[in-house]
């Protein structure tokens, strides 16, 4: 069944590409497939003539005429997923590291949403082909908590909330160096000018981001870490945590990654992953209301690490 969407543009996106904008405040949709509904005629706004590359200015509207959903093409597969939560509404999951979450360019199988069409059959229509269900992402080498919409209703109440900062997400990390509790990380975050498939808190054009860090232990050399954020930009948390000089332990991309480490971090040098992991989600229920939260234990791989850094030195008493 086809649906509409109105979104509005807020002064974070003045002045961005109309197909940018779409992408950041719908993420369950590629950039390609709201390029294709522009060039359809499926995009109106207050301008006549809409193209991708149309700017944006903040207060204006548009209406996206969504068709009917296709069914899912990409195969269903008997991989293990961890499954929290079910209704039938929403599905809340705990994703391992090194999964990634859709198909797409050099992952044609062995997504999470692969296996989701093995373990569950009805999933929202409004994420496309490759997408179904997906209103959020976590990185490939990221674990933790996920919610999937089952039908395109709940899919769009979700999608408002995360566009609206009123989903609470909280991950724990391991940083290089000392970080204390209350730090608070506001800087832009975009396209690092010089690497594309890198972002940066010094691209030409960025969007607002803020990190939080809410508590800390700390070690010889290390902090581990909670931290919030209310914006979701593409490796948001890496990004900031690296750009004060405090880059995620085993974070190749970002600086995390040191051939030399100290005895007592020697267990830092298992890692095959940036140590990042989505620990606490909570939303409302898109269908009664209801707050709900979910948590998720570190994965032993993670655990591990901090125990055998803790065993090897004293560390500070959590702040």
């Amino acid at each position: 069944m086809s649906h509409q969407q109105i979104v509005t543009v807020s002064d974070d996106y003045d002045g961005e590409r109309l197909d940018q904008f779409l992408a950041a405040v719908l993420p369950g949709q590629s950039r390609s497939q709201l390029q294709r509904l522009i060039k359809d005629g499926k995009v109106t706004g207050p301008a006549g003539a809409i193209r991708p590359s149309t700017p944006v200015k903040a207060g204006q509207a548009f209406t996206l005429d969504f068709p009917a959903p296709s069914p899912a093409t990409v195969e269903p597969e008997p991989l293990p997923l961890r499954i929290l939560f079910e209704d039938t509404d929403v599905v809340v999951l705990d994703k391992p590291a090194g999964m990634v979450v859709h198909p797409g360019a050099g992952h044609s199988g062995g997504t999470v949403v692969n296996a989701l069409l093995h373990h569950i059959r009805d999933l929202s229509g409004i994420g496309g082909e490759l997408r179904p269900g997906i209103v959020h992402r976590l990185d490939r080498g990221t674990s933790g908590l996920m919610v999937v919409a089952k039908h395109d209703a709940a899919h769009q109440e979700l999608a408002r909330q995360f566009q609206d900062r009123e989903v609470e997400k909280e991950y724990v990390t391991l940083v290089w160096g000392l970080v204390q509790a209350g730090r608070r990380i506001d800087s832009p975050i975009g396209r690092d000018p010089k690497d594309r498939q890198k972002m940066s808190t010094r691209a030409r054009r960025a969007r607002n981001a803020v990190t939080r860090v809410t508590w800390a232990r700390h070690f010889k050399g290390v902090s581990l870490l909670k931290v919030a954020i209310a914006t979701g930009r593409t490796h948001q948390i890496r990004v900031h945590l690296s750009a004060i000089g405090h880059p995620i332990v085993g974070d190749a991309t970002y600086g995390g990654v040191r051939r030399r480490v100290a005895n007592d971090l020697r267990a830092v040098m298992r890692l095959e992953r940036p140590f990042l992991h989505s620990a606490r989600l909570a939303f409302t229920h898109p269908a009664d209301g209801r707050r709900v939260e979910f948590d998720s234990p570190l994965p032993p791989e993670l655990e591990s690490v901090v125990d055998d850094i803790a065993a090897a030195q004293q560390p500070d008493e959590p702040s």
